[in-house]
């Protein structure tokens, strides 16, 4: 009987620990969406390929830190 409801306790915290681990990689802050988790909309495959071949320049140490940076934030900002 004792043997039973300590089964019971350790499969009970296992999954409290899987749950507890999938919430916690699911929602974390910071951590950016996939693009395919993203909606569609009209100019976002531009910008992605934009913002991927700057991080390319910047890995590739093409540009600079401080340059990768401000064109980051011109490609993210909205002039419309």
């Amino acid at each position: 009987m004792a043997m039973m409801m300590l089964l019971a306790l350790a499969a009970a915290a296992a999954v409290g620990v899987a749950v507890g681990w999938l919430l916690a990689t699911a929602v974390q802050p910071g951590r950016q969406t996939s693009a395919s988790a993203l909606p569609p909309s009209e100019g976002r495959p531009r910008l992605d390929s934009a913002l991927e071949e700057l991080r390319h320049r910047y890995a590739r140490g093409e540009i600079d830190r401080e340059e990768y940076l401000q064109r980051k934030i011109d490609l993210e900002t909205d002039w419309d």
